[in-house]
């Protein structure tokens, strides 16, 4: 089956940042997502899912206990379980990116206090 962000599930994130569910089983998850510029989301990790974030435009900025890592598009980045961990968009133009998480990353976000 062919999957697009225009045949996909569609949610809204951290306020102003949008979000497709492109496949979401147990054991697999593909989101693809877009921020604006000058967005992030909130501080937190997984107990059980690794994910790999791959930046399909612009810059990410990741922040991955407190050591902050800039990842190009075209490139990706890994976080394995019990990582704190966020997304930012620091720069002027929009962020989009796809999130691979194995398991699935329901019910296993919890929130960090910053």
């Amino acid at each position: 089956m062919i999957k697009s962000k225009q045949n996909s599930e569609h949610y809204l994130w951290g306020g102003n940042c949008e979000g497709w569910i492109l496949l979401d089983s147990e054991n697999l998850s593909i989101k693809q997502e877009w921020m604006p510029p000058n967005s992030k989301e909130q501080l937190h990790f997984h107990r059980n899912a690794q994910q790999i974030f791959f930046i399909l435009k612009g810059k990410a900025t990741f922040i991955v206990d407190r050591e902050v890592f800039e990842v190009a598009e075209n490139s990706g980045f890994h976080i394995t379980p019990n990582k704190n961990h966020l997304i930012e968009n620091k720069s002027d133009m929009d962020l989009e990116f796809l999130i691979i998480s194995n398991p699935s990353t329901n019910n296993d976000r919890f929130a960090v206090e910053q």
